[in-house]
């Protein structure tokens, strides 16, 4: 992965916890603009994915940004929204870490 790489996942993470945070506030308040600015967040984020998918694959794109909001969501959640996750989801927010650690190692495919 390359810098420019990094960035545009960053910048797709980013758009898609805009997006979440503001489903999550949707459902408090159900105001119609929220959800629409909640869909329009995810359709930007959505075609800058696509863009990952094309430079490092299918499977890196999606597998690190899902990884990534799983982590920056479940903060998000603690902070904003007073959510609290169980032992059992704490270890599948650990493992998802985990996993994320490795995909990340060097190997001899592409990507």
């Amino acid at each position: 992965m390359n810098l420019a790489y990094v960035l545009w996942l960053l910048l797709a993470t980013t758009i898609f916890l805009g997006g979440a945070t503001a489903s999550r506030a949707y459902v408090s308040n159900s105001h119609v603009g929220v959800l629409i600015l909640a869909l329009g967040l995810y359709m930007v984020g959505n075609i800058i994915m696509v863009k990952l998918m094309r430079d490092g694959g299918l499977g890196l794109a999606i597998s690190l940004s899902a990884i990534v909001q799983l982590v920056l969501v479940n903060i998000i959640a603690f902070a904003v929204f007073g959510e609290r996750l169980s032992l059992t989801q704490a270890a599948g927010v650990m493992l998802g870490i985990a996993a994320m650690g490795l995909m990340l190692l060097p190997t001899s495919g592409k990507a």
